[in-house]
């Protein structure tokens, strides 16, 4: 059975970071679930179809990292037969050998339930619009706004808001650096494994 850890918390708390380096220091297979949804809002038309149709190459498109997709993700999201459309794609993921790491907004709660382990990264919002600012060059007050917009829609939508499961390890990244931070989720992970 292959070993499952699902992370989940808001934009630019630092979860798709850990999440690569957890993937390359246990050799798991890992997905940022967000770029399903950036890609399915980035494609236009109709969403529902734009999810149905998803595949691998969509997922390559070098403008799903900017603020205006990570926007249109949120909006897409928020869409029932959207979700259901991409979740046969992160059931399928999850189950590959030796293991795998989703992170997202709804992975331990909704995708995985069942995950070895479960982390809820959470950042506070001036660090988080600070480390969004600085990735994609712009203003930190922009930035903030647009955070706190995305927060409330994601935690505040019907199906699969953003929260945490009852059994997540929290892990706020505020005061730490990358590496104290992947250190930590390391030894996390590997308690859970013995």
């Amino acid at each position: 059975m292959p070993f499952i850890i699902a992370v989940d918390g808001p934009a630019a708390s630092g979860k798709g970071t850990i999440s690569r380096a957890l993937a390359q220091h246990f050799g798991f297979y890992h997905l940022d679930t967000g770029l399903l949804y950036r890609a399915t809002g980035a494609k236009g038309g109709d969403p529902i179809a734009s999810a149905q149709g998803l595949c691998a190459d969509d997922l390559t498109r070098p403008d799903l990292r900017s603020a205006e997709a990570g926007q249109a993700a949120s909006r897409v999201a928020a869409i029932p037969e959207v979700r259901a459309a991409l979740v046969d794609f992160q059931h399928r993921f999850a189950r590959q050998d030796p293991g795998a790491i989703l992170d997202g907004r709804d992975i331990g709660t909704v995708i995985c339930p069942d995950a070895a382990v479960k982390l809820y990264v959470i950042a506070s919002d001036q660090v988080r619009a600070e480390r969004r600012a600085a990735e994609l060059n712009a203003d930190p007050g922009e930035m903030l706004e647009q955070l706190r917009e995305r927060d409330r829609r994601d935690s505040e939508r019907a199906t699969a808001p953003l929260r945490p499961a009852d059994d997540a390890a929290v892990l706020d990244t505020s005061d730490m650096s990358i590496d104290q931070a992947v250190a930590r989720a390391i030894a996390i992970v590997e308690a859970a494994r013995r």
